[in-house]
């Protein structure tokens, strides 16, 4: 179907709502009321919550929707398929966002990090045919979704849904070439599908910012005037097909960054690609849980929790040595399935786990660090 975004009306830099400021416990009113206004007033106009980001969609109201024209800017949420068997909890979800953002229509509406089993959900709730009852009623402007999962079932869902206007995928120079991710892919197939694309953790998680970063002092190195985000922002924005790099900015140093960077932004030279190289084998050398995500250990587990999500946040911590972005994940993660320490220690996973990881210790320390 012809795609009918008009992406030369919408800045190319995206403000994400998930890792917003806060002070004393609660959002930090005035620090995000000028980050906000910074980013539009640079021409920034696209701005991402989704409902099971705690607080974001509020934030947004009172941020950003009431103290700008609605028509000036751009408003991404997204749908979680509900557990169950429960259609009419798609409607409850969508009227409850609305009533977070205070606004009568979205911009843009996500179905929330399927893959070829989450779209097979989706199908049986009839969440696509949802999201174009929303679009003929003039509820949603634009429908898509964001998509976690192998390449092979991006093609699936694409295949299946030529109706999806846009798709928003996990991208970033050290996820390019990685087998587990697959961007690259991902990328090509968007681009085979004619699918614009929206990118998200195109500094995966901050890692590719993060001072405390083992890259830092390579990228600093190669480039001392260059913040190490603008690396990475640089990388996904020549990628064609891209309308929009979403960035979770959680200072006003970030908003101005990103901003500078966007507003006169150069291609990779052939050295700084070659520096990105160096910098992924760095971070590839850090040691990490071997998990492949077979999901063997996940269907005889009697606490229901997700292991290979619990791996991958345990990794994230490996990488960063902090723990500073892991709370607001790990809600996610365990949404609707168990949480760490909900484990028995029955080590039914870890007898038929292919890869003989230390399913049990590792959930006790993750557990220690988040519930």
């Amino acid at each position: 179907m012809p795609n009918t975004i008009q992406t030369e009306k919408i800045g190319k830099l995206g403000f994400g709502y998930m890792r917003l400021p806060k002070k004393g416990g609660n959002f930090d009113w005035e620090q995000i009321n000028r980050m906000a206004d910074t980013f539009i007033e640079s021409g920034g106009t696209y701005f991402d919550a989704a409902y099971v980001y705690d607080g974001a969609e509020a934030a947004l109201r009172e941020t950003v929707i009431k103290r700008h024209r609605r028509e000036d800017i751009q408003i991404a949420t997204k749908l979680p398929l509900p557990p169950g068997n429960s259609p009419e909890l798609l409607e409850d979800r969508f009227k409850t966002s609305l009533k977070r953002l205070g606004t009568d229509y979205v911009d843009f509406y996500l179905i929330h990090g399927i893959d070829a089993k989450g779209n097979k959900k989706a199908e049986d709730l009839g969440a696509w045919d949802y999201l174009d009852e929303l679009k003929s009623k003039g509820l949603v402007r634009h429908a898509g979704f964001s998509f976690h999962g192998p390449a092979d079932d991006l093609e699936v869902i694409l295949h299946r849904h030529p109706e999806a206007e846009f798709v928003q995928l996990q991208i970033n120079y050290h996820d390019w070439e990685e087998p587990d991710v697959q961007a690259r892919r991902l990328h090509e197939i968007a681009l085979k599908y004619d699918v614009p694309i929206i990118v998200m953790e195109p500094l995966l998680g901050g890692l590719l910012a993060s001072g405390t970063s083992p890259i830092a002092s390579l990228l600093l190195g190669a480039n001392p005037d260059a913040s190490l985000a603008s690396w990475a922002l640089r990388y996904v924005a020549q990628l064609q097909g891209v309308f929009v790099t979403l960035s979770g900015m959680s200072t006003y140093g970030q908003v101005v960054d990103n901003i500078k960077t966007y507003s006169d932004l150069k291609p990779l030279s052939e050295s700084e690609q070659a520096t990105l190289v160096e910098a992924v084998g760095i971070i590839n050398s850090i040691p990490r849980i071997g998990c492949t995500d077979c999901k063997y250990c996940v269907k005889d587990c009697p606490a229901k929790i997700n292991i290979p999500d619990m791996i991958d946040a345990y990794n994230i911590y490996l990488t960063h040595n902090t723990t500073t972005n892991l709370p607001q994940h790990y809600m996610w993660l365990t949404m609707n399935s168990g949480k760490a320490g909900d484990c028995a220690a029955c080590r039914v996973c870890e007898d038929i786990c292919p890869q003989n990881v230390a399913i049990v210790d590792t959930l006790a320390k993750l557990s220690e660090m988040l519930d």
